[in-house]
């Protein structure tokens, strides 16, 4: 073949590399002459449905007189980077009959490297293949040679191989080479122990050859040994190490033209080939997931098989010059590319066909039929695949049908239930639509007119609010959250319990989800500005002493007078709700409605307490992209002498943010001026303008923006509190802080509190549950008191005269046995008491909360 007509083909991460030797212009008088080596990369555009050229390289080689031929070229792994690479093998001849071989790479870059090279006295004619290495190997005169880049020295493997049949990677072994070889028979003194027919079948046998170990593989773990001398070419599908036992899938043709498919080392399959002597064999795995072996013959034919129950030749083509597997057209699957021999068009890839033998068809310049059916019932299975694909579609249709009905029904019931609260909130009526008039709902309590609970008597609740009730509505915006504060009246927080804010998006702004996921915090001080404090729980009950006494309610008048907690009279209250801001930023312009969520409670009797839950609109906020970027809700707080700027506001939106840590510290020989001393030295900190306990640091680093609180109890005893972004900052102002201290201060982290907090805190909680189990018994709703009462009140006391002075006549007998048995009467019934299932429903909840609430406490404290 002239040099100008040398080309080869490879497929590349679904482009086709064509790789061409050309002469360039030689020069008059020039001694050298120059060959080149030119690469296209080709990809298939889907709207021509043609191969265009996405660009080209060239690798010139000093030729003199020598002949440079292109051996093979395969796609093979670096070893130095680990990426699949295009390798080119060129022959250069010299004199003397002295033959050097060049192995080339190809860069994405379409630059050429020079991997290495080698010389022999003999040309390469036999079993020539390219594997991880990159390396070269071969066989001549009976025996397997190798040369890779690592080395660049010919080696030879201690085996006699007649023909290799395949070389690749096996999981365990490495670079395999799978061959047959003359087998060694056993020695008998009867030289006719052996017929004919049997020296032909056991002389040859299959073997494997690990080449970095040099490890023979047993022939039988591949195939049965009978096959070993009929096989042309193998490939290998699958391979595995389990138990430590090879486990491989492969198939093989054969010189009797049968492709055969063996399970480890087993035949499982086999199909009769429609041509002669086949040369290879490769895998193709399509759209449908179909696993597809393509063999080619000498004679440039090739034919498909399809394994699905048995082995069948699905297609095949003739006078094909090339045959390509990749993914030429993106589909995420393979495709076969079919260059076939056309002597009309000169043109790179003009004749040509993509198939997948399925939904993929792309053909050029074919005049003539192919794909001929190769069995008669080739048709019949294709019948049968179209209806199990159509049957397979019409179920998957009915699912995603069944899918989106049912979260079309979860959006109209989450929808409707923010519509309730938002007409709640409003003081606006709304009717819940029945089971009947929404499709496919079963309603999971009873339709009654007026359940203990409607929603009327939630508006009422709201109706009663104060108009006032709130001083301030603000937001910030601290890193990646968005803080919404409610700053409370004084008066009315201090009648609420369990508050929270909850955040929802407008409609007229989205038509998605409104509900906004957040979380709630607290923020109480007073109005000096004294004593700050955060917490995530429920405000504390009132201090007030009680003593439970059953038989006089009006001694606890005289002996424990009222008294309120000190903080909640002199303080107010922040209830802060924070979300993140990136989610909300995709609307662009945001509008949430604020809604205030607590209990309000009221009390009765002087001393007991019943709690409604009421559900405030706080006002609405406005967010935009433009007024973030321009800075209009961001926290500003700087230095200002010996002070730290900003707002109450934009400190509040700093401490909800910030994770907060209490520590106390204490030495027995050292006072803790240190402290004070580190924090205005090596910390950098201001106090703030408009809270004079806490402190801001302003020292360069991760530390930059903690706040800080120091109380002193005495002069060796004190409790630091840190606000910080991260455990990293916590850690950074620990290590600092422990080298300012003296070695004798103990650090003691306070998770909870202080120990004489929590124990108040817990008898209160003590005190609450059992006003509660108190009020469900005297609640009005219990309908008991009207025909029961205690033993011991008034109406039905008996008298204090001495017993024995009662017993002076029978009729008093009589009268005081009638009253001790009314009275034993009274009490059994007392016991008996009921109710109906709502009120016991709501008296149970109330009991519960407020249980949980002590046996919180009590587990803190212990």
């Amino acid at each position: 073949m002239p040099l100008e007509e040398q080309e080869h083909f490879l497929s590349y991460n679904g482009e086709v590399l064509v790789f061409r030797l050309s002469k360039t212009k030689h020069v008059e008088g020039a001694a050298d002459k120059t060959v080149s080596l030119c690469v296209r990369r080709m990809a298939f555009d889907g709207d021509t449905k043609l191969f265009v050229q996405k660009s080209s390289g060239v690798f010139n080689m000093r030729a003199s007189h020598l002949k440079i031929e292109i051996i093979c070229c395969s796609c093979t792994t670096d070893s130095r980077t680990g990426i699949i690479l295009p390798c080119i093998l060129m022959k250069k001849k010299k004199r003397n009959n002295i033959f050097k071989y060049l192995l080339l790479l190809l860069h994405s870059s379409n630059h050429f490297e020079q991997s290495f090279h080698f010389k022999l006295d003999y040309e390469l004619k036999e079993d020539i293949g390219l594997f991880t290495g990159p390396s070269v190997l071969w066989r001549h005169a009976n025996k397997l040679f190798s040369v890779s880049s690592d080395t660049c020295t010919v080696q030879s493997a201690p085996v006699q191989v007649s023909s290799v049949v395949w070389t690749g990677e096996i999981e365990g072994e490495g670079t395999v080479v799978l061959g047959i070889r003359t087998a060694c028979l056993p020695s008998s003194e009867d030289e006719d122990e052996f017929s004919t027919s049997d020296r032909a079948i056991w002389g040859s046998e299959f073997f494997g050859y690990a080449i970095k170990t040099q490890k023979m593989l047993t022939g039988t773990s591949f195939m049965p040994h009978a096959y070993g001398r009929v096989v042309s070419s193998v490939y290998v599908c699958r391979s595995e190490m389990l138990k430590k036992q090879l486990r491989i899938s492969l198939v093989a043709t054969t010189h009797k033209n049968q492709l055969v498919w063996f399970q480890d080392g087993l035949p499982k399959g086999v199909c009769e080939l429609p041509y002669e002597k086949p040369c290879s064999v490769k895998t193709a795995v399509t759209s449908s997931n179909d696993l597809l072996f393509v063999v080619s013959f000498a004679s440039g034919n090739i034919c498909v098989v399809q394994r699905r129950e048995s082995l069948q030749v699905a297609s095949k083509w003739q006078k094909v010059k090339s045959l390509l597997v990749d993914d030429f057209i993106g589909s995420g699957s393979e495709q076969l590319l079919l260059l076939f021999e056309d002597d009309s068009n000169t043109e790179v890839l003009s004749t040509f066909k993509i198939t997948d033998l399925g939904a993929v068809n792309y053909a050029n310049s074919i005049n003539y039929k192919s794909d001929v059916p190769a069995a008669e019932g080739l048709q019949e299975n294709g019948l049968l695949t179209v209806r199990a694909l159509e049957t397979r579609l019409q179920a998957g249709c009915t699912s995603v049908r069944e899918l989106r009905q049912h979260l079309g029904l979860k959006k109209r019931v989450i929808l409707e239930s923010c519509r309730a609260l938002i007409n709640l909130v409003e003081e606006r009526a709304h009717i819940l639509p029945t089971a009947k008039e929404v499709k496919c709902l079963v309603s999971l309590w009873d339709d009654v007119e007026n359940p203990p609970h409607s929603l009327s008597k939630e508006t009422s609740l709201a109706s009663k609010v104060p108009e006032h009730f709130k001083e301030k509505l603000w937001q910030r915006v601290v890193g990646d959250s968005l803080v919404v504060g409610v700053k409370l009246n004084e008066s009315f927080h201090l009648s609420l319990s369990d508050v929270s804010l909850s955040l929802v998006m407008d409609q007229e702004f989205s038509s998605t989800l409104p509900i906004i996921k957040c979380q709630n915090k607290i923020i109480k001080l007073n109005k000096a500005f004294s004593a700050l404090s955060v917490s995530s729980c429920q405000i504390e009950p009132p201090t007030k002493k009680m003593k439970l006494d059953l038989h006089s309610k009006n001694d606890l008048k005289n002996k424990f007078p009222k008294r309120c907690s000190r903080v909640q009279l002199d303080g107010t209250k922040t209830v802060i709700a924070i979300t993140s801001l990136s989610p909300l930023l995709a609307f662009h312009h945001v509008c949430c409605m604020v809604l205030l969520h607590a209990k309000k409670k009221k009390r009765w009797n002087d001393s007991l307490q019943e709690s409604k839950k009421i559900t405030v609109l706080c006002g609405k906020i406005l967010l935009s992209l433009d007024d973030i970027s321009n800075g209009k809700y961001s926290v500003k707080m700087l230095r200002d002498n010996s002070y730290c700027t900003g707002s109450m506001q934009d400190i509040l939106a700093v401490l909800a943010v910030s994770v907060r840590f209490s520590f106390q510290i204490g030495s027995s020989d050292f006072t803790l001026t240190p402290v004070n001393s580190w924090l205005l030295g090596e910390m950098e900190c201001t106090p703030f303008k408009e809270c004079h306990d806490y402190m801001s640091c302003h020292k360069a680093g991760n530390v930059y923006g903690t706040v800080f609180n120091w109380t002193l109890k005495n002069q060796f005893e004190g409790v630091l509190t840190l606000f910080c972004r991260n455990l990293t900052v916590l850690f950074q102002c620990l290590h600092s802080l422990t080298r300012a201290l003296p070695l004798s201060c103990d650090v003691k982290l306070l998770r909870f509190g202080s120990k004489g907090v929590l124990t108040e805190q817990l008898s209160l909680a003590l005190e609450k549950e059992m006003l509660t189990l108190r009020s469900s018994f005297f609640s009005e709703d219990g309908k008991a008191e009207n025909s029961l009462t205690w033993g011991n009140e008034p109406s039905k006391k008996i008298s204090d005269a001495p017993v024995a002075s009662l017993l002076d006549s029978e009729e008093a007998v009589q009268q005081f046995r009638k009253k001790l048995q009314n009275e034993r009467e009274e009490s059994v019934l007392s016991m008996n008491q009921t109710m109906n299932g709502a009120i016991y429903q709501r008296t149970a909840l109330k009991i519960a909360e407020a249980q949980l609430s002590s046996d919180m406490i009590g587990w803190r404290l212990s």
